[in-house]
């Protein structure tokens, strides 16, 4: 049997909870079959150590994984990471082009990396291992793992959004990109929308051919794609609700707040997730329906997230303002309208928190997923169910359609929207709930991991990239 071999920008021990998706996802795979789980240590050293100057692969075995982890120097890590992967893809992806930072020392250290990275893994591969690399930062390791002789099977994820084809072209070095994406078997996306976008571009600016299969003929390479959209394991998260921490934080909400309806926000704080939208359309409901006022209260959790780049530190700013103005104007002695938390909360608290929740708030400007929404829905007591209110943006209103479905922009859309969900008949919610539960128990991470998997190792390689790697072994020789 094959080995799997993860490969994403960050790993974690896979004994621990994790926090983001794409963590929680690549866990639960690895934990079912076991492998390789390779990435940047998250650390950071000298430029001059190391042998020839490069990191030294660290390797612990956590049950049946193996993790393979690498440090960064300080340059890397600012051109790579902060740099080209959160200043140029992640707000590109997100359609922000207004905040890209196109610095070409960026792109450098992006390149420098993806070979860095092909290089330390080469020494750990196997014939027939398979490999599964993950998201935004390493959208160009297959074409570098090709480049050194590798012939296994690779295949691609991105857990982000995929921009439709004239905001991709904004980029410099956008088909050097788009071309690097054909180095792999198999390329899956959240959605069909991505799909659309990606096949779209592909067609307008390299003139792809479709064939049959899912596949997309360009760059004298053949790719298939799809759309896998991610999952969670929801009997793993429904136990949690149930658990000691779930049942406590439940209890605690519950008797803290048993004159109010809860609505719930839980993101990272990032411009991608329309938080200041979301509260425009708080403020907007208690303007126009006063019922609300003394009765509705919103925790919104904001976890930190990339405080080193600075329009994050302008939407905290922002938050901070936004959620200061609406409790001194709407607050009374007994009640404070938004309670705004800047920090992490525990994983295994959220579940609690979740089925006391009335209403959750779900509504990012532009999401590959948002995974909030799926838990949201696992954790809720199936006889007196919470709403969703769900952006349209998200990748999850592809699935999800029960949900009230909002445009973000439209504040008071969404303000009318989280009216409904408050005054919404048990029956109306149960009803809901119920469809929303099984289609999410039908997708989940299981399925997710094993559909990918699985289409990755019927797919049919071209061989022409084994034709140009031979050809440039033999130019070596």
């Amino acid at each position: 049997m094959s080995r799997l071999v993860v490969v994403s920008n960050r790993t974690a021990d896979p004994r621990k909870a994790a926090a983001g998706g794409l963590a929680v996802a690549v866990k639960e795979s690895l934990q079912q079959t076991g492998g390789l789980w390779f990435g940047w240590s998250g650390k950071l050293r000298d430029s001059e150590s190391g042998t020839s100057g490069e990191s030294d692969i660290k390797l612990q075995t956590v049950g049946n994984v193996q993790l393979a982890t690498l440090d960064l120097t300080q340059e890397d890590h600012d051109t790579y990471y902060l740099g080209y992967s959160n200043k140029v893809l992640w707000p590109v992806f997100h359609y922000r082009l207004d905040l890209a930072n196109f610095n070409v020392r960026f792109a450098a250290g992006y390149r420098r990396v993806n070979q860095l990275f092909a290089r330390k893994l080469m020494s750990l591969l196997r014939p027939d291992d398979i490999i599964w690399v993950h998201d935004y930062h390493l959208i160009p390791l297959a074409t570098e793992l090709r480049a050194l002789g590798c012939g296994n099977r690779i295949g691609f994820f991105l857990h982000i959004p995929m921009p439709p084809p004239l905001i991709m072209a904004a980029i410099p070095e956008h088909e050097w990109l788009m071309r690097s994406l054909f180095d792999y078997d198999l390329v899956g996306f959240q959605s069909e929308a991505d799909v659309t976008h990606f096949a779209g571009y592909v067609e307008s600016e390299a003139k792809a051919d479709t064939l049959p299969g899912n596949r997309l003929r360009a760059f004298n390479r053949t790719l298939r794609v799809g759309a896998y959209p991610i999952g969670i394991d929801v009997d793993e998260f429904a136990s949690l609700a149930r658990s000691r921490d779930g049942v406590e934080m439940f209890g605690q909400i519950r008797e803290e707040y048993s004159r109010r309806r809860l609505l719930l926000g839980v993101d990272r704080l990032d411009y991608s997730k329309g938080l200041p939208q979301r509260v425009h359309a708080f403020r907007e409901l208690l303007a126009k329906y006063p019922e609300n006022r003394n009765s509705a209260t919103l925790i919104q959790i904001a976890s930190p997230s990339r405080e080193d780049v600075g329009a994050y530190d302008d939407l905290r700013v922002e938050m901070d303002s936004l959620c200061g103005a609406i409790n001194g104007d709407y607050g009374e002695l007994d009640w404070m309208p938004v309670r705004y938390i800047h920090r992490n909360v525990a994983r295994k608290k959220l579940p609690g928190l979740y089925r006391a929740s009335r209403v959750a708030l779900v509504t990012p400007l532009r999401d590959g997923m948002n995974l909030v929404a799926k838990e949201f829905i696992a954790a809720q007591d199936p006889s007196d169910p919470g709403v969703l209110v769900l952006s349209r943006f998200a990748g999850a209103a592809e699935q999800l359609k029960e949900a009230l479905l909002v445009n973000p922009y439209d504040t008071q859309g969404t303000a009318l929207a989280i009216q409904r969900a408050l005054t919404m008949s048990i029956e109306e919610r149960t009803a809901r709930h119920t469809a929303l539960m099984q289609r999410i128990r039908q997708f989940d991470v299981h399925w997710w991991s094993s559909s990918f998997l699985a289409d990755l190792s019927s797919t049919e390689s071209s061989g022409d990239f084994r034709a140009v790697v031979s050809s440039s072994a033999n130019l070596l020789n």
